[in-house]
């Protein structure tokens, strides 16, 4: 996979935090930025995907009679803490 050089101004306290926490993992400020940016790429995809399935349900509501059946299995199931 090719990778791409992208400018980013950060503040000093960021790239700060940045250099502390990278010198903890073992690793650089670079590879820290790539996490969080695929973190938060992968947030947003999550995110969109739950809209999609609450918008399905929205358009074809469950059947009342399978959300009583499965609330009462999971109530048989659960662990009790």
């Amino acid at each position: 996979m090719g990778r791409k050089e992208v400018l980013v101004q950060l503040d000093d306290e960021l790239v700060e935090r940045l250099d502390r926490l990278a010198d903890e993992q073992g690793t650089n400020r670079s590879e820290l930025l790539r996490r969080g940016a695929a973190a938060v790429l992968e947030a947003s995809e999550m995110a969109s995907a739950d809209r999609d399935l609450q918008d399905s349900y929205r358009r074809i509501p469950q059947d009342p009679a399978v959300v009583t059946a499965a609330a009462r299995i999971a109530a048989k199931t659960a662990p009790e803490w």
